[in-house]
């Protein structure tokens, strides 16, 4: 954060609200969206936002929920700027969290619709050795649901994943009121 001291001795003011960083209030359901650059930059920033970010919401660092959910935001990220890049666009990333769906919401959209991945039901694991193509077989096993549609606000397509998150009591619960 870039401050602007109002005297010699040092006294800062607080830098400025950025609208781009949308949070829903306290409502019982928790969303972050921004869009990034279609380069694994930002592919590679939004993984880490998303991490800060459900480790704010009281899904800590290394635990299963919160390295699950980050997984499936790097893949999909991946995959919106391998696959979706359009020189000059944009992806538009949403994570959303909800105590009444006991879900978490990871939504990748980009502005290539010709470029579509499998349907979920269609998934399976490349033969031989591949360094790549495993992405959405990773998606498809830790997600609960995930699956894609073609966007309604313009070109491109939207890929989604819910990753079912653990309830109160059980093994592995999660601090905080996800």
């Amino acid at each position: 954060m870039t401050t602007k001291p109002d005297s010699i001795t040092g006294t800062a003011r607080p830098a400025p609200s950025t609208p781009y960083l949308i949070t829903a209030p306290d409502s019982g359901k928790r969303t972050f969206e921004m869009r990034f650059t279609s380069t694994p930059r930002g592919a590679r920033l939004a993984r880490r936002l998303a991490a800060v970010r459900l480790d704010a919401w009281g899904m800590p660092y290394d635990t299963e929920p919160h390295d699950a959910i980050v997984l499936i935001v790097a893949e999909l990220t991946a995959n919106a700027v391998r696959h979706g890049h359009v020189p000059g666009r944009d992806f538009h990333f949403r994570l959303s969290c909800g105590a009444w769906s006991g879900t978490a919401r990871v939504e990748v959209s980009d502005t290539r619709g010709e470029c579509v991945p499998p349907r979920p039901v269609a998934v399976h694991p490349a033969p031989g050795i591949a360094e790549s193509g495993r992405g959405l077989l990773l998606v498809a096993h830790l997600a609960a649901r995930w699956d894609w549609h073609l966007r309604s606000d313009g070109p491109g397509k939207t890929v989604w994943a819910e990753y079912a998150l653990p309830r109160a009591g059980t093994a592995g619960t999660v601090p905080g009121d996800l």
